[in-house]
């Protein structure tokens, strides 16, 4: 099993004929997802090639819908278009969007966000500014590496592209039924708790590694959720140990003030409800194996 992408998904990238879009596009197909699709709307009819295969180009994200039964989006397309390219999917009805692009003002965030809830949150929104989401050896939306590791038992959920990778290849001997990438701006999709939710109804994943950061109570929010809905066994990490005051690191959301958002504040709410918490990446991946041996 795979939480949200699947090897039945159909995969569709809206700027496909960009730099970006095609060469993750080439890298996608190599690892078996199904791409059947994208999108400009100024090079529609036309192909492009990936990996010695002639994708077509459409319009919209709702002509290839209906010519290629596509079910999930990956978005490459600029900031400055990004809040154009959701809305289309969202007004497209299509299941799930992954929105890729980093940069995108937190302002064009809230309005898609808002619109999508607005249309009864038909189509799941994973991102801005993440990874995306990998189910390994199923289907592969997005730019996490196909080859870091085989599927298998953990669940995990980040904040963090470059710690998600890290912990796929420090757990690659167990394995990973998905991946997400939810993003590390302010304003997201898909939440911790909205994995945390799905990887607890997944019958296949034994065990949830959560990757979070200073700035913000997500983590805290979180750890409430776990207390009362999940009972799967949740091993966590929380990145800015050493962050100072004040500073934004990294990420447009990580930041802290005073106490608030601090990692310290974040570990001590996870560990109040049981989650065990490391210290570093290596750490969380110890304590995340030794859970998976001894279930």
């Amino acid at each position: 099993m795979a939480i949200f992408l699947t090897e039945q998904s159909r995969v569709l990238i809206q700027g496909i004929t960009g730099g970006e879009g095609r060469k993750h596009g080439a890298r996608m197909l190599a690892a078996g997802t199904t791409v059947v699709g994208g999108t400009n709307p100024r090079k529609a009819g036309q192909t492009v090639e990936l990996n010695g295969t002639d994708v077509p180009v459409f319009g919209t994200v709702a002509d290839t819908m209906a010519a290629t039964g596509a079910d999930v989006s990956v978005i490459f397309v600029p900031p400055a278009g990004a809040k154009a390219a959701v809305i289309e999917a969202i007004d497209a009805r299509i299941p799930l969007a992954i929105v890729i692009t980093e940069g995108i003002p937190v302002h064009d965030t809230a309005e898609f966000w808002a619109y999508a809830t607005e249309k009864g949150n038909r189509t799941r929104i994973i991102g801005p500014n993440c990874p995306g989401l990998a189910s390994p050896g199923k289907s592969n939306a997005g730019i996490i590496p196909a080859d870091i590791t085989p599927g298998g038992k953990i669940g995990l959920v980040s904040k963090s592209g470059t710690l998600t990778y890290q912990m796929m290849y420090e757990l690659r001997d167990i394995g990973f039924s998905t991946a997400v990438g939810i993003g590390g701006d302010p304003i997201i999709g898909t939440t911790h708790i909205d994995c945390l939710q799905a990887f607890q109804g997944d019958p296949e994943t034994q065990a949830i590694v959560m990757i979070g950061e200073i700035g913000g109570d997500a983590e805290e929010r979180a750890a409430a959720y776990i207390s009362e809905n999940v009972t799967k066994p949740v091993v966590g990490y929380v990145a800015g140990f050493t962050a100072p005051e004040g500073k934004t690191m990294g990420h447009a959301g990580a930041i802290i003030s005073g106490s608030a958002g601090t990692a310290q504040a974040k570990k001590e709410a996870l560990e109040k409800v049981g989650v065990r918490v490391g210290k570093t990446p290596s750490e969380t991946a110890r304590l995340a194996r030794e859970i998976i041996l001894s279930l």
